[in-house]
Order: structure tokens, then sequence, then C-alpha cells
């Protein structure tokens, strides 16, 4: 059985008191650069949380230096890998991350600004129907929006057959930032999807509508109908297919294996960079509430933090880490790793690691910094965590 220390530090003008497992024990916060603005946190433990070391010697390699801007990994039934590349194609690597298949004849896609080929996950009877999910940002005759797809990987793993739009994040829109479009499925079979308010401040208050999929996760079915009986079904001008709302740019989305339970990872404006635990119905407040500022340095609406109705974040930074992704240990070869969640940094160029307990943080680390990459996707295979980054590597991160 573990034994717990409690250890109080003072943060930012308040004091946290953890209870941490020995032998991981709270040192001062790895933040140490000032916030974009003095908002005051809603509790104890909120952010900037005490530091945590990874006690385990780790093994950092480059398993490939030659993608072309990778978005999304997911991890195939033989140990490989299926890659989603930003300007419009998938590639199949080995288990040892040399290049195996390059897959064509994907949907056009419009690769300005945040967009493109976007997040791929496999149906959990991939091994028997080989379906791919996937999401793009697709072009309209006014503006461009967020797609979700299936199709069958063929025999020689060279294409996806009978390629099909299951679901469009309408309204379409001019811009072309933030389309969120994390893909995961639930113990249903029913699939979770976020999408992003698409960053224009004159489409951005969206996110609170629910006559409209925009900053919202989606609950649906591999059709791409609403799973029935949402918490919004039901209700006057409301998409049925809305499980929660609020969101501002969510490219962190993760079941843990654990619990079951749904987390959430956006970017915040300037500042404000969050990690939500998603429950049906609720609101997360963007852009009402928030921790950050436009990028201005003005305050988003009123420059209020809390309002009743609205959920508080988890956690938050401030200044920004750009989360890109976030995944769950649930290996067993580093098991001070267990049930921890790992956030990939775009511009924070670092992955961090975040301990919890009772769905609080309870202590933050930071990996791989110096290595100057924004670390874009991530998962967890054979007790080790790989991470694609923008740069076209792929990173394996494990025991030595």
């Amino acid at each position: 059985m573990n034994t717990f220390t409690n250890k109080t530090l003072g943060i930012a003008g308040f004091s946290i008191s953890l209870m941490l497992a020995n032998p991981v024990s709270a040192q001062n916060p790895v933040e140490t650069n000032q916030p974009s603005a003095d908002y005051k946190p809603a509790f104890e433990g909120q952010t900037r949380i005490g530091s945590v070391k990874t006690n385990t010697p780790l093994n950092i390699t480059v398993i490939n230096e030659k993608l072309e801007n990778p978005w999304a990994i997911s991890v195939l039934p033989n140990g490989g890998f299926l890659i989603t590349q930003k300007k419009g194609t998938m590639v199949i690597l080995g288990a040892d991350g040399t290049l195996s298949k390059t897959i064509t004849g994907l949907p056009k896609v419009d690769p300005s600004g945040q967009g493109g080929l976007l997040d791929v996950t496999l149906d959990p009877d991939f091994a028997k129907n080989r379906m791919v999910y996937y999401a793009y940002s697709e072009p309209q005759d006014k503006g461009v929006l967020l797609a979700i797809a299936k199709g069958k990987l063929s025999a020689n793993e060279t294409a996806l057959e009978n390629q099909t739009v299951i679901y469009r994040a309408t309204p379409s829109y001019g811009g072309k930032l933030q389309y969120g479009s994390r893909i995961v499925f639930d113990k249903d079979g029913y699939l979770f999807v976020s999408t992003g308010e698409r960053s224009g401040s004159d489409i951005r208050i969206q996110a609170q509508y629910l006559n409209s999929s925009l900053g919202k996760i989606l609950h649906l079915t591999k059709d791409g109908k609403p799973v029935p009986n949402g918490p919004f079904a039901g209700k006057a001008d409301a998409r049925p297919e809305i499980y929660a709302l609020g969101l501002r740019n969510p490219d962190g989305l993760a079941i843990n294996p654990q619990t079951g339970d749904l987390w959430e990872a956006e970017f915040g404006p300037k500042g404000g960079d969050e990690v939500n635990l998603i429950k049906p119905g609720k609101n997360y407040g963007w852009p009402i509430i928030t921790y950050g500022t436009e990028y201005s340095g003005k305050a988003v609406g009123d420059a209020i933090q809390q309002k009743e109705g609205m959920e508080q974040p988890v956690y938050f930074w401030n200044p920004s880490i750009s989360p890109g992704c976030i995944a769950f240990y649930n290996g067993t070869a580093i098991p001070e790793w267990k049930g921890n969640l790992f956030v990939g940094g775009l511009g924070g160029s670092h992955i961090i690691r975040l301990v919890l307990k009772d769905n609080k943080v309870i202590g933050e680390e930071r990996l791989l910094e110096g290595k100057g990459e924004r670390f874009r996707d991530m998962v967890e295979k054979d007790g080790a965590l790989y991470s694609v980054t923008d740069n076209g590597k792929l990173y394996k991160i494990a025991k030595k």
C-alpha cells in the first residue's frame, strides 16, 4: 500500500495542499513565467500545481523522421501505425517505424491554416471489418467545414474503399482555424467527436448555440446519426447529437481506460489552455468564461472566469502550452505512470505528464523539453508512448 505525505506549496499568492504518493514528491511548479492575465483560479490546484519527476530511466528515440506534417496516429492490430498527413494522405508504418504503405485517393482537403487531413481512428471491430474513421477540412462553395468520414482499408493497404462522409459540422465558415476534430470510440461502439468553434469573433459565440455543431462534443453512431437519448434529445431548436458545449478548440480527446470518463484538452486564446472532464449536457463556458485573454491582450468578453451553469476546467495553463493531443497511460512497463494523463504541447514544445487523483491534478512534469518539437498526437502501445510531431518525426518514449 502507498503511503502519503502532505506537502503545502505557495503558488502565485495562494497555497496548495497536496496529497502525493511516495516516492513522488511535489516540488516547485514547472511553470515559472508570468501569466498573460492575473486571473485567480476557482479552486486550489487548478493551475501551477507542484512538479513531479519520473524515476524510471527512459529511452527516447526517433523511429521515423520522414513523415510529412503528420496530424494523427492510431495503432494497428499488427503493432504498426496508421498516420494521417496534413495535405491529404495516410501512411502505414511498421512497428519499428519503417514506411510500409501510402494511402492515396482520399477526399480533397483544404490544408491551409489549421486545416487538412486531421484525426484518424480505427473501428473497434477493425480486425474484422477493416473500417477507418477520419476527419478533414472539407472545402465548400462558401467556406470550409469539418467532415467526418469512414472507409474500408483495402487488402493491399493502399486505399480506403467505399468512402462515405457520415457527418458535417455546420455551419461552414470562411476562416481556416480551429477545427477540433478528434474522434474517440466509447465502450458501446459510438463516436465522440470534438469540433472547434472556428476562431472568428463573428462565429465563436456559436459554441454556446445548441442549433450549431461548432464548439461541441458530439455523440454519433457509426453512420453519423445522433446517439439515442442524448442530453439534448427532444429539446426545441437543439441538435440531438450534441453531448457537451462551450468549447474553443478541442484538439485533445481521450477516454480514461480505468474509469471510462471522457477527458478533453483545448486551446485557450492567449493563456487559459484547459483540461476538462466532459459530462453529458454540460456547458464549458467558451467564450463567456475563460482564463485567457485575446491575443491583443484585451479581455475576452466581460473578463469573467466563473459563471453559474458553466463548468470549470480541471486544470489550466497560463501562459499557453497549446495542447495538441492527450493520451492516458495504461501500461505496466512504467508503473508510476499508470493512470496518468499525457498532453502534447505544440507552442510549449514538450509533453506534459499530469498525475491524477480523484479527477484532480496533483502533479505536473515536462518531458522532452529542448527538442524543439510540436507534439501533434500521441498513443500508448506495449508500455511505450509514441508521438508524431509537426517536424515529421515519430518519437518512442519507453522504459530503458
